[in-house]
């Protein structure tokens, strides 16, 4: 059966254009050395299947033969991964095609761009359509909640052997853009089939890729080309405008520089976008404000459960020069009654969450204001979930979050339908181990909800953690209320 699955493979890089028709000799006969059969035959499928169906197949010949020596997600992501690299074209050619597409339109480039990543298995499709999705309603809008399927769970024995294994510090990290191409290890992800685009902003390298995990509709990643740490000051609020002069249809924003209130990767300086609408984004003035410094920019304070202060502009250096000195102000910002310290000894603890985009031909930037200041009650971060929710997410709040999309962990899948069972049933759930960490929530959802039954359960429990993610964002934010906000906006 190899024979037909390495037909399949090929038909399937010809159909979606990563192999050309010219080259098909050529690639068969690569695919055949590196799977090591010895009487190739092309066997013609019936029909071509979606890529991981292939790949599954070529991947259980591999078991049997000892190309795979053990069959566990890690490994098998390896070498699926080194077998899609084999039918990936250039990174040169992928480069061009990006570019010629864009010239015409920006859009069209993205679009082709995504599909191109999703085609190399780059972007596992079939995982990220098992995230669980769904919109909440909430005094701020409708927040958009997942549950996060698509990282599958580690098996012991690839954490076993990761731990054993010697770490070369190359690639420095995830982002950086020696991964294109990157065989990988066990304890880093291999990255044959991966392709990134060249961009500048404002003067700098940058590179744009696409996540593995595509949280939301064109996720994309813009890196840095050095390993530099983040960082946010007025060259980040130049290029996020940058940016969205080159993809006007793209939303762009920066993860904060400072732990707790920062992201997953502060060491490597990257942004992060999409075409996507975010809740946030939809959420209009609450009130709005004037800068006597900068007298046609439009300032207001954005009706979200976090602090933002929305900006906007029809020039660009207004915008940056506004979101500039409102970051520098925040910087040095301290409120005792709000209990915001600028500083504890020589730890700053203010920065800002800055998300950029154009809307009706005006230049826009939100900016969210963040404190990742600690006490002993709050060990974690007083601006970060408090622990009456770390049941459902514990987890930092990061730029995707602040804009209004929850990245729940996987394990509230099975949790969650353990929880409608033992509510239905009627169970004391403080004595069943997987889900006691729920049960004083369950018995609140209890006491709230007279209309629960088989029917009704399902959605009373994504409504009740809708609430709970609105709760978690008003903890991150830095003003509770209106009047203590102004005495910020007032001292601009």
């Amino acid at each position: 059966m190899i024979n037909q699955y390495i037909t399949e493979l090929i038909r399937y890089g010809i159909k979606n254009k990563l192999i050309d028709s010219l080259d098909e000799v050529y690639t068969t006969n690569k695919l055949v050395e590196f799977l090591k059969v010895s009487d190739y035959e092309p066997i013609e499928p019936s029909t071509v299947r979606p890529i991981n169906e292939i790949l599954d197949d070529i991947l259980s010949y591999c078991l049997e033969v000892g190309i795979l020596d053990e069959n566990t997600t890690g490994k098998r992501d390896l070498l699926d991964t080194k077998i899609m690299g084999l039918i990936t074209p250039n990174p040169s050619h992928v480069i061009r095609e990006f570019n010629k597409r864009y010239e015409d339109n920006p859009q069209e480039a993205t679009e082709w761009y995504y599909s191109f990543s999703k085609a190399t298995n780059y972007i596992r499709t079939d995982r990220v359509i098992k995230d669980e999705k769904w919109q909440s309603k909430s005094q701020y809008g409708d927040i958009d909640i997942t549950i996060n399927l698509s990282k599958p769970e580690k098996d012991p024995r690839d954490i076993a052997a990761a731990g054993k294994a010697k770490s070369s510090g190359y690639p420095k990290c995830l982002l950086c853009i020696e991964n294109e191409g990157f065989a990988g290890n066990i304890s880093h992800p291999a990255r044959q089939n991966h392709r990134i685009i060249p961009i500048t902003l404002a003067g700098c390298d940058y590179a744009l890729q696409y996540s593995p995990y595509t949280y939301y509709n064109e996720h994309c990643i813009i890196l840095n080309k050095e390993h530099i740490p983040m960082k946010i000051d007025r060259d980040t609020f130049n290029k996020l405008l940058s940016f969205t002069e080159l993809f006007p249809h793209y939303i762009v924003g920066s993860n904060a520089d400072l732990p707790i209130v920062g992201g997953s990767i502060l060491s490597h300086d990257h942004f992060q976008g999409g075409n996507y609408e975010f809740p946030m984004a939809r959420a209009e003035y609450k009130e709005e404000f004037t800068i006597d410094k900068y007298p046609n920019v439009r300032c207001g304070i954005v009706n979200w459960p976090m602090s933002v202060i929305r900006i906007s502009s029809e020039k660009k250096e207004d915008i940056v020069n506004c979101s500039d000195y409102i970051l520098n102000k925040w910087r040095e910002y301290s409120d005792k009654d709000s209990y915001i310290f600028s500083h504890t000894g020589d730890t700053p603890h203010n920065t800002i969450t800055p998300i950029a985009r154009i809307r009706n031909d005006r230049f826009e930037m939100d900016l969210v204001l963040r404190n990742n200041i600690t006490t002993k009650e709050f060990p974690m971060g007083v601006y970060h979930p408090h622990p009456e929710y770390h049941h459902i997410k514990k987890e930092n709040i990061g730029l995707i979050e602040v804009m209004g999309l929850a990245i729940l962990p996987a394990r509230l899948k099975t949790e969650l339908a353990l929880l409608e069972g033992a509510i239905l049933s009627g169970d004391d759930i403080s004595s069943i181990e997987a889900i006691s960490k729920h049960a004083k929530w369950a018995e609140e959802i209890k006491a709230n909800h007279q209309d629960i039954n088989e029917n009704s359960i399902h959605r009373i429990l994504r409504d009740e953690i809708g609430k709970v993610f609105v709760s978690i964002l008003e903890n991150a934010g830095v003003y509770k209320n209106i009047d203590d906000f102004r005495k910020f906006t007032t001292s601009l």
